[in-house]
Parts: structure tokens; C-alpha cells; sequence
């Protein structure tokens, strides 16, 4: 693939965006290179190249080590998907919140060193001269930096590249990022919907990963986001989260639509670094609320997602903040199955959720929401050649199973436990709003797997599905027990760089600096 061959040149340049440290931020604007540029202007390389790295470096593609920790020893596991049988660090880890500060860097720093940098990069060649490539990059940055703030709260974001003097490179609160992403979004769709309209040349082909140029795609998938955002902050923003929904609705090029559209991004030749983690590492299995919905609803997508336990036609899952006295002791629970080399960010049965709940709150253009709930099932069952949709959205009996634990009855989830969901799967036009919600974020979370990280904030959001305690609780009472954690404290390497501007940042949180404390969306 031409985006991966790199020149010398190119290479130099990715090494000059590589460094991490906070303080030289700034540099970024300053030309790497020790020649003009007007050899690289014909082809694009000096956008497209930074931008195809940053679609790579949304989850590391080429290193599974800071991929596990970047992922999935976080959103991975906080999102119910899966679990480690691995007693990392002695059993005292993120899996039953003994967080780990030297774990916990891994978003930031990966993020920060190989996306927002790159992206920056691009848009300072692009500003003035290429809208359609500094428009791409608007987006890029959107879908990395709205993870790393959901997962934190504060990011730096509007004043990325700016010191102020001693007082370091300041930070959003959360609420002024997500104004700044949906800034960003709405500037991003206007300018590549009137490329569209011009019928301008498209000029990604070379370097986009996802969509192989396709500019009506990308607006596409820049409206869901939008409305993804927009549903985020509804519990505590309704007026704008309804404007910026709407928005989103009202655009005349849509939302994703089809399998087919799905927000992946193209690793190849290199494996899924989920495979490496559960293949190669054995530190991957299922997880205990997977094994409870999926077999509860004789879901036909389990397969599809998990491999039964030595063949037998069983799957078992492992429950999050277990005592794990030793790897063998849960390594024969079920393996995920090997992914193709493409990494998925977003789903358009998402999408199709999305519109769901913002048919539930009555917004324009949302259309029903039943309609909407059975053509997101139908649509991730189309995603794996799945047929008989209709058998499976008309279930009314079905409900997740209680979890049993073979190893450890400790472990157990038993019917009647709060935590032990009844929602079934058929709509019911007659039920509350909050047991429509349930229905729309359970089928969701079932839809976006493998991808924890946007699963995880969903159900921060919302509390669905409903999810099984730690059973092990090492937070030191800073995450309550029988709770669920809420983000990570930030990152330590930014009280070594950018100690001033991090003080102020935690303020923002208006509470403890720790896995406890809720974002500011979270406020359900």
C-alpha cells in the first residue's frame, strides 16, 4: 500500500513528530524539513502521510504491548467485554482498580505523540492552501481526542501548541472541549460537503485508511459523530445536545447507513493486536457479562465474536476483579475470535442506535424509535451475514442468564441480583422511557464489539447494560464498592511537563483526581 512505503523523507518527518514532551509542543510549527517543500505539494505527502499515521495510531497498530495498555487493560475490561485471567502485578491492577500509574500514561502519551501531533502537523501545511486535507484532519483529531477526554475529563485541546510562559500548555475542561470538538465537527462537514458539491477532485486516496478517498463518507461518518457528541451530553447539556443532534440529522449527505460504511481502519498486513493479546499472550478472554447476554438471548453473533471453551459448544467468561491466583486458572475460558487487520471505531448499527435515543427525547428528524432499534440489530447482524433477524428482534422471553462461575462460586451472579439485567430484546412501545433506553444501549453495546472504549462511556452514561461489580475492590475506597469506575486520573507524565497547567486542569474536575470522580457528562 502506497501509505505505508514510506520515502526517507516522510520518515524523518514522522521521527520529528514523534517526541512526547509537552514543553516543546510548540515546535511542531517549525518546517523539519532542510529543503523546500514544493516537491512533496504535488502528491500531498506532507498531509496525507501524518494523516494516514494518525488513523493507525487511534489504537497502536504495530505494537500490541502499548496497545494493551493504550486500550485494553482499561476501556477494554471497564466496558463488560473481556477480561484477563493474567494476575498482573500480583493481582493488584486496573481489572479491580489497583490502577497503575506507568498503565494509565498509555492513552495520553500514544494520542498525544502520534495523532494530535500529526494531525497538528498536517493542518499547519493544509491551513490556507488544502481546506479538503485540513478538514480530514479536524475529524481525525475529534475521534482521538474525544476518547482520550472520556477516559480522563481535561484534555489540551484549543490551546495545543501554546505555552504560557511558566504556566505551561493549558488545558480544556471537558466541557469546553466537547464545545471545541463540535466546533471542529461543524467546520470539517461544511468544508468537504462544498468540496462535494463543486465536485472538487478527492485528494486522500493514497492516505486514507477508512474510506479510500471517499469524501461523502467521511461527512457521513463526521455527522454521526457529531450526533454520538451530541447524545453524550444530553443528561447534562440538553439544549445543545439537541441543536448539535439536529444538526447532525438535518445534513442532506446523512448519517452511516450500512455495514458496509463502518469506521475501520486498515492495518494491513499487520495482525489485530487483539490477536497477539489473546493468541499469543493468553492474557484475553471473555467476560462474564458477555457470557450472561449473549447466551441469554441465544444471541447469534457469539460466535462471531468468542470461541467455546475447548471445542465444546460452551462458552464461559471470566468476571472482572476476581482473585486470580495464577494465569491457568481461567486461561481455558473463552478465547475472542481472530479479528481481520482491521481495527473498528465505529459501527453503523451505532448509528442507527444513535437515531433510537434521539427519537426517544423527540428530536427533528430522528424518525421512530422502534424502527430505528430493529434496523440497528438488523444491520450488525448484516455486518456478519447473520439471517432471521426478525426471529431474534420479536423475542420477548429471552433475558441475560445468571453467571456461574466454575472455578469460584464466590464469583457467582445469581437471579434476582440487582446487577443481573431482565430487559428482554422485542420493543415494547408501552414501556417507560428508561426501560426503552435499557433495550436501545443493551442491543448498542452488544453491536459495537470489539470496541470497548466508546461501550465503556456508554455506559457510564447511562448504566447499560447492567454490569457485574469487581468482586476484589483495590481503588482504596476512592471507587466505591459495588460501583463501577468512572475515568482515570491523569496521567503522571504531564505533573512532570506541564505541573502548573495540570493543577488547574484537576480543579475542573471539581473533585478528587481519581477513578471515582465522574466526568462531567456523567451525571446520570
Amino acid at each position: 500500500m502506497k501509505s505505508r512505503r514510506y520515502t526517507a523523507l516522510v520518515a524523518i518527518a514522522i521521527m520529528m513528530l514523534g517526541s512526547s514532551c509537552v514543553k516543546k509542543f510548540g515546535e511542531i510549527n517549525k518546517n523539519p524539513y532542510g529543503f523546500g517543500e514544493d516537491d512533496l505539494q504535488a502528491d500531498f505527502q506532507l498531509m496525507g502521510e501524518p494523516l494516514s499515521q494518525a488513523q493507525l495510531n487511534l489504537l497502536i497498530y504495530n505494537d500490541p504491548p502499548t496497545a494493551q495498555l493504550q486500550q485494553n487493560l482499561n476501556a477494554d475490561v471497564f466496558s463488560g467485554y473481556m477480561m484477563s485471567p493474567t494476575p498482573f502485578e500480583g493481582n493488584i491492577n486496573n481489572t479491580n482498580y489497583g490502577l497503575l500509574y506507568y498503565w494509565n500514561n498509555k492513552p495520553w502519551t500514544v494520542t498525544y505523540g502520534n495523532v494530535m501531533k500529526t494531525c497538528d502537523f498536517a493542518q499547519q501545511k493544509a491551513k490556507g492552501h488544502y481546506s479538503d486535507f485540513y478538514a480530514w484532519a479536524q475529524i481525525l483529531k475529534v475521534e482521538a481526542m474525544h476518547r482520550i477526554s472520556d477516559i480522563y475529563g481535561p484534555i489540551i485541546y484549543t490551546h495545543y501548541g501554546h505555552i504560557n510562559n511558566e504556566q505551561g500548555v493549558d488545558f480544556d475542561s471537558q466541557e469546553e472541549a466537547y464545545t471545541a470538538f463540535f466546533k471542529d465537527l461543524n467546520e470539517a462537514i461544511d468544508t468537504l460537503t462544498a468540496c462535494i458539491n463543486r465536485n472538487d477532485e478527492q485528494r486522500f486516496q493514497h492516505f486514507d485508511l477508512v474510506y479510500n478517498g471517499d469524501y461523502r463518507k467521511w461527512v457521513k461518518f463526521a455527522n454521526t459523530l457529531r450526533l454520538r457528541l451530541a447524545i453524550r451530553i444530553s443528561t447534562v447539556n440538553k439544549d445543545k445536545a439537541r441543536y448539535e443532534g439536529e444538526m447532525a440529522l438535518a445534513h442532506p449527505l446523512g448519517l452511516l447507513e450500512a455495514y458496509q460504511e463502518n469506521f475501520t481502519v486498515n492495518i494491513a498486513p499487520v495482525t489485530h493486536p487483539l490477536n497477539i493479546m489473546c493468541y499469543t499472550w493468553a492474557d484475553l478472554r471473555m467476560s462474564a457479562p458477555m457470557e450472561s447476554i449473549l447466551t441469554g438471548y441465544n444471541d447469534p453473533r457469539l460466535p462471531y465474536y468468542f470461541v467455546p471453551t475447548d471445542g465444546a459448544a460452551t462458552y464461559h467468561g471470566i468476571r472482572n476483579g476476581i482473585a486470580i491466583a495464577a494465569k491457568e486458572e481461567y486461561s481455558g475460558f473463552s478465547q475472542l475470535v481472530r479479528f481481520p487487520n482491521k481495527i473498528q471505531f465505529m459501527t453503523a448499527a451505532e448509528s442507527w442506535f444513535l437515531k433510537a435515543e434521539a427519537a426517544l427525547y423527540g428530536w427533528a428528524n430522528a424518525g421512530n424509535a422502534a424502527t430505528n432499534y430493529e434496523k440497528g440489530i438488523s444491520t450488525s447482524f448484516a455486518q456478519y451475514q447473520i439471517p432471521n433477524v426478525t426471529e431474534y428482534t420479536n423475542n420477548s422471553t429471552s433475558r441475560p442468564r445468571p453467571y456461574i462461575d466454575p472455578q469460584n462460586e464466590v464469583n457467582n451472579v445469581l437471579a434476582g441480583s440487582p446487577h443481573l439485567s431482565t430487559i428482554t430484546i422485542k420493543w415494547e412501545e408501552g414501556a417507560s422511557l428508561e426501560k426503552k433506553l435499557e433495550r436501545i444501549i443493551t442491543q448498542k453495546w452488544i453491536a459495537m464489539f470489539p470496541e470497548g472504549q466508546e461501550a465503556w462511556s456508554e455506559f457510564r452514561r447511562t448504566g447499560y447494560p447492567r454490569l457485574f461489580p469487581v468482586v476484589i475492590n483495590n481503588s482504596g475506597n476512592t471507587i466505591p464498592q459495588g460501583t463501577f469506575i468512572r475515568r482515570l486520573p491523569m496521567p503522571q507524565i504531564e505533573q512532570t511537563t506541564n505541573p502548573r497547567a495540570l493543577e488547574r486542569a484537576i480543579r475542573t474536575l471539581k473533585d478528587d483526581d481519581d477513578g471515582g470522580t465522574r466526568l462531567w457528562w456523567d451525571r446520570k
